[in-house]
């Protein structure tokens, strides 16, 4: 058994260090195999010398980051893969949202890349697994291009596929039973805007967030359009939006081909779009994968977990 000590400059720092019932705390050890405790002005490691000397390392610059106020979950989350994998975070520049407070960068390579063809492409297709990021990220960009008054209209779309539940049997009107599917739009969008700013938007139809069969008929001139949760539309209907794009319109479409919930024997649109357009010039396409996963750790292995149990089956 091995232990360092690190020497805590102000003993109420340690609860920025620490977090909230030690939320930080918990993050470091779950992804090393330590024991930390604090006493008499310093911070007690124990653990294999190989950990201890990762999870000191953390710490140390946790504590850098904590003399500026405030640490969130995924800042620490940020340092403990930077120090286990060795791998730095991408440089790149913040997405300009409206929320001055927020600053939303890339958190991964895979990250990065999607957001540079976004900026470069007037389509982009992104896959990949839950949790990294890749409406998050499509809305943040959507937010920054309207801020900066490259487009008139944020469009975010959804197809409204049942998933184990009939539509009919959800309460309320028609915008009742679909709220529920767009509702992670929504989400993404107001925090990145402050309320007042897309309900007005919203008003003036600058931001509309609707379901896919609302948009047969339309054309979309200087509008960002997204198109959230794609391996649910058919090929049809992938044709349909795709088709919807008017001058100086952009498009980010986003899916996890493992997740699709359309009938059994039924193609998705997704599936077959990024087949068919992979060779047209201003198309992109990105694949994001576990290393890219953002959200708590145990997605990455819940990820990977199901990943294994397809394999076996096929």
């Amino acid at each position: 058994m091995f232990e360092a000590t690190i020497a805590v400059e102000d003993p109420d720092s340690l609860l920025t260090l620490f977090g909230t019932g030690d939320q930080h705390l918990k993050q470091i050890r779950n992804a090393l195999p330590v024991s930390i405790s604090a006493r008499d002005g310093k911070i007690y490691v124990q653990g294999e010398k190989a950990s201890v000397d990762q999870a000191t390392e953390v710490i140390r610059q946790l504590q850098s980051l904590a003399r500026r106020g405030s640490l969130a979950e995924h800042e620490v989350d940020d340092v403990i893969c930077r120090v286990t994998t060795g791998v730095g975070l991408p440089e790149a520049p913040a997405i300009d949202v409206h929320q001055a407070s927020r600053a939303i960068r890339p958190r991964t390579k895979g990250q990065k890349t999607y957001i540079d063809a976004i900026r470069d492409n007037d389509v982009t297709f992104c896959i990949g697994p839950a949790g990294t990021g890749k409406t998050y990220l499509a809305v943040a960009m959507a937010v920054e291009a309207f801020k900066n008054d490259q487009v008139r209209k944020i469009v975010l779309v959804r197809p409204a596929v049942e998933a184990g539940e009939s539509l009919g049997f959800l309460p309320g009107d028609m915008y009742a039973k679909i709220n529920p599917y767009l509702r992670p739009l929504m989400d993404a969008l107001r925090e990145m805007m402050d309320h007042e700013h897309v309900k007005r938007a919203m008003e003036e139809d600058a931001i509309e967030v609707i379901p896919l069969g609302y948009m047969r008929g339309r054309t979309l001139n200087e509008a960002f359009i997204i198109l959230d949760e794609a391996q649910n539309t058919t090929t049809g209907q992938m044709q349909m939006f795709l088709t919807r794009m008017g001058h100086s319109s952009k498009i980010v479409v986003s899916g996890d081909v493992t997740q699709v919930d359309l009938p059994k024997h039924t193609r998705s649109g997704l599936a077959d779009a990024m087949t068919r357009l992979k060779n047209i010039e201003g198309v992109c396409q990105i694949t994001l994968g576990n290393a890219d996963i953002v959200r708590h750790r145990l997605v990455t292995e819940i990820v990977r977990a199901y990943d294994q149990g397809s394999k076996r089956r096929r």
